[in-house]
């Protein structure tokens, strides 16, 4: 693949290739469509009913954008999301901004924020323009990773050169590649919801607060982000799809600024999920599969990262596939070129997980260090973050 997502000239070992993606989220629609540019016949398997991604946003940065643009995405993401002006930290019991950072000083592509089902659909109808066959409503039964073996629930068994684990939290590769465990309970929960919010400013903002902190960022259409997160002991349920009544996160942040009070108050319907995690799988590849995005690493969202990993993942994976002519040795460049990066991210995320969420006087300490980088050096957050945003899988 070249830059602007057009075939390269030189021999490509993808062509006619059979390729299989388990899960049809955005690192799987990603695959299907890296490889489905580079020569391979594509078949994506999702188990929902369609393709569809319920009422969340994300950030996609300049990292995640390059994987869009070098798949000839970028008008589209263009036209289906907001331009990210700034990051803006700050204190949710006060309401006061604590810094500011100006992300058009960033290279490259821009940080856009999606909703999850705008991005979901550009890929799909990227995927569509280029023959992959996604297939919904379909369960799988069994894979055997070594003949590339996909086996339907109580239907037929297809052969693949390739099979693509990118089936999430509960992939039906990872444990096949790893062994079986079960994800663990981080300490934290979400609640997910948008509320109308047409003059909400084209920025990222972090109101923290001792043992909890939301994220705002506005949507296309007018609406606005909201992500809230508390520390928890426990949590008897899984999965982020639940719903639960608005008072309940009303009430997490009643002790908050009035501009905070407010916007939770426009909240007719939220989701609220337990944040699990496995750690870093220690195989991502074996014989005919490889696992990609939250399969293989699942990430805490407090860095943005999840679903630029995984775009990054599938980009690469494909590449490496259609450069390397020998299958087990692409797989195994492929690992290679992800694990030291994708640790680093889930590092960073789990630090921020903790910074968010000071209390007493290292809170303050923490504020007056973010200000005073804001006011003295605003460059420099920039420069600390070029390792992430900048960072560029296709170049």
């Amino acid at each position: 693949m070249t830059g602007d997502g057009r075939q390269g000239t030189a021999a490509r070992a993808n062509t006619g290739r059979r390729v299989a993606v388990v899960g049809g989220g955005i690192g799987g629609l990603a695959a299907a469509l890296a490889f489905a540019r580079t020569g391979a016949h594509v078949t994506v398997f999702e188990q929902a009913p369609e393709l569809r991604e319920f009422g969340a946003g994300l950030q996609i940065t300049p990292n995640g954008g390059a994987v869009l643009k070098a798949l000839g995405l970028d008008a589209a993401a263009a036209a289906r999301s907001v331009r990210g002006a700034a990051v803006v930290p700050s204190d949710a019991l006060t309401g006061r901004e604590v810094a500011r950072f100006d992300l058009s000083r960033l290279g490259g592509v821009p940080y856009r924020f999606f909703h999850r089902g705008d991005l979901l659909e550009i890929l799909a109808e990227g995927c569509r323009e280029v023959g992959v066959a996604i297939r919904t409503g379909v369960r799988i039964g069994e894979v055997d990773p070594q003949l590339g073996t996909v086996s339907i629930a109580g239907g037929e068994t297809h052969s693949f050169d390739l099979v693509v684990g990118a089936d999430g939290l509960h992939s039906v590769l990872r444990p096949l590649l790893n062994g079986a465990d079960k994800p663990y309970f981080t300490g934290q929960v979400a609640w997910r919801a948008i509320v109308d919010a047409p003059e909400a400013a084209p920025e990222a903002r972090i109101w923290m607060a001792p043992g909890r902190h939301i994220v705002t960022y506005p949507l296309a259409g007018g609406r606005l982000n909201v992500v809230a997160v508390q520390a928890r002991q426990g949590w008897t349920d899984e999965g982020w799809n639940h719903a639960d009544d608005p008072a309940n996160l009303r009430a997490a942040f009643a002790d908050c600024a009035a501009v905070i009070r407010d916007m939770l108050a426009k909240v007719e319907e939220v989701r609220l999920w337990g944040l699990f995690r496995h750690p870093v799988a220690s195989n991502w590849q074996t014989g005919r599969a490889a696992i990609l995005g939250d399969a293989a690493h699942p990430t805490l969202p407090f860095l943005a990262q999840g679903a630029n990993l995984a775009l990054e993942d599938a980009y690469v994976l494909a590449r490496e596939c259609n450069r390397v002519p020998d299958l087990g040795a692409a797989l195994t460049a492929y690992e290679f070129a992800r694990q030291t990066r994708v640790r680093k991210a889930i590092a960073a995320a789990n630090g921020n997980a903790v910074n968010y969420h000071l209390s007493g006087i290292s809170r303050q300490v923490a504020h007056a260090g973010l200000r005073a980088l804001g006011l003295v050096a605003p460059n420099q957050f920039l420069k600390r973050m070029d390792w992430l945003y900048g960072h560029d899988v296709t170049a």
